[in-house]
């Protein structure tokens, strides 16, 4: 699939006030500071569509992206930033977590996993949060570039064998790299499967 045309479409603070128009939605979502802003930029072949920044959570509303007029691409805020009040960081997580649970409209949320680095329990614990919430979700392993093969593979494999204490079954899985622009192709061919699923049926 190639995407032609994205357009902003608008930042919300609350679920309740995201679009209704019933759209298929495919939400980003990591910890702060993983490359969510470079993935999306890259997914959308978009330089500034999603503002890249050195300083960890810049992502603050729940950000709407229209793609070629079908689909939304939303970008959530990360989780796991410290660096903020506990008022603020309580808000963030509701803010998330009602977006999630209640939206009819989402099809997947892509869980961005740091590649170079080990597992962070907080990534383990969120993955498990949705599965107990039930909400559909893929995992994309980001900045695969970065660490030498050796360290990549022992890295993946060290969160699949995590993961593997909790679930008897993985989801699917991505390898991307947004400097490399690796794993754009399988990303959107997924989201077009879903869609001509999701579009078949309302049809």
């Amino acid at each position: 699939m190639k995407i032609n045309h994205v357009a902003f479409a608008g930042s919300y603070p609350t679920e309740t006030q995201c679009p209704q128009d019933g759209k298929p939605e495919f939400a980003f979502i990591g910890r702060s500071n993983v490359g969510k802003s470079s993935l999306i930029n890259m997914l959308c072949g978009r330089k500034e569509i999603a503002h890249t920044s050195k300083k960890p959570g810049k992502t603050q509303l729940i950000n709407y992206f229209l793609v070629d007029s079908n689909w939304y691409l939303v970008d959530l805020p990360g989780y796991g930033y410290a660096k903020i009040s506990k008022k603020k960081r309580r808000e963030w997580e509701k803010m998330i977590q009602d977006y999630l649970v209640k939206r009819t409209a989402l099809q997947c949320a892509f869980v961005l996993i740091d590649a170079k680095i080990p597992p962070q329990p907080i990534d383990i614990e969120f993955i498990n949060w949705l599965g107990e919430m039930r909400i559909p979700f893929v995992i994309v392993y980001t900045k695969t570039d970065r660490p030498k093969k050796k360290q990549l593979e022992a890295n993946i494999q060290a969160f699949q064998q995590a993961l593997k204490e909790h679930w008897a079954e993985l989801p699917q899985q991505f390898l991307t790299s947004a400097r490399e622009r690796t794993g754009k192709e399988e990303i959107l061919s997924f989201i077009k499967e879903v869609n001509d699923r999701t579009l078949g049926q309302d049809s």
